[in-house]
């Protein structure tokens, strides 16, 4: 597999996306609202240190369902929007492999992602430190849980959600309806959020590890799940 080939597509992608405004405004306005609102939040409450930390750990976790929402998006656009404009026939029919392709268009939905959720929860950081320090009596930030958060969860649950839109792509033939099929993946984790917003569950070191281990072990199905299915014969012949 040649990854030159893979970044020649993964470039066309990018190139689309600067086109689409509403990919834009989901890709940069919403996770600046994300991370300039959960600190105004924090700092209209009048509670003490022991909740505020329960509630930024729960503020942290939420950069992992706001990956999923990025890479839905995004995915949702690379992979079935060349389907929707039947430019995918002449794209199989480049020198390229179904693994290059593959992991061209997963870079496409990745990096961005990727790339604003980290730049995003900088300034979260920065501003919910700001906010708190008096109240708890040091810098909550930077912290081994975040760290787990950014540099292991997220890029796993971006590839996840991408992997999921390769699969729900070969069945639809919208958008939008392929976007908010991916996004069906937010549910549990909202649920796990939930419980850390109401005090059910704590996030802790075990807790992160052991969402990290599910998620691995859901990426290696997903992938050869979609070895299977984004095969050129297939997608000629079966993705209708």
């Amino acid at each position: 597999m040649k990854l030159w080939k893979s970044w020649v597509i993964a470039t066309k992608d990018f190139n689309i996306f600067l086109k689409k405004k509403r990919i834009l405004y989901t890709l940069i306005i919403l996770p600046l609202l994300i991370s300039i609102g959960l600190p105004i939040v924090i700092s209209s409450l009048d509670s003490p240190g022991t909740e505020i930390i329960s509630l930024l750990n729960a503020f942290s976790y939420f950069y992992i369902i706001l990956s999923i929402i990025q890479s839905s998006t995004l995915a949702s656009y690379s992979i079935l929007g060349e389907k929707i404009e039947q430019s995918l026939e002449p794209l199989l029919a480049t020198p390229t492999t179904d693994s290059e392709l593959l992991l061209g268009k997963t870079i496409a939905s990745f990096l961005p992602c990727i790339g604003v959720i980290y730049v995003s929860s900088i300034i979260f950081m920065v501003l919910s430190d700001a906010i708190t320090n008096n109240t708890i009596g040091y810098l909550f930030f930077p912290n081994w849980n975040m760290a787990f958060i950014l540099l292991l969860a997220v890029p796993l649950s971006s590839i996840l959600s991408v992997q999921l839109n390769v699969i729900i792509s070969a069945r639809v033939n919208d958008v939008r309806t392929a976007n908010q099929l991916g996004l069906l993946l937010e549910i549990p984790f909202l649920g796990v959020y939930l419980m850390l917003v109401t005090n059910i569950a704590s996030l802790n070191i075990i807790n992160i590890l052991a969402i990290i281990t599910l998620l691995l072990l859901t990426v290696a199905a997903f992938f050869y799940l979609n070895k299977t299915i984004f095969q050129r014969d297939k997608i000629l012949t079966q993705w209708k």
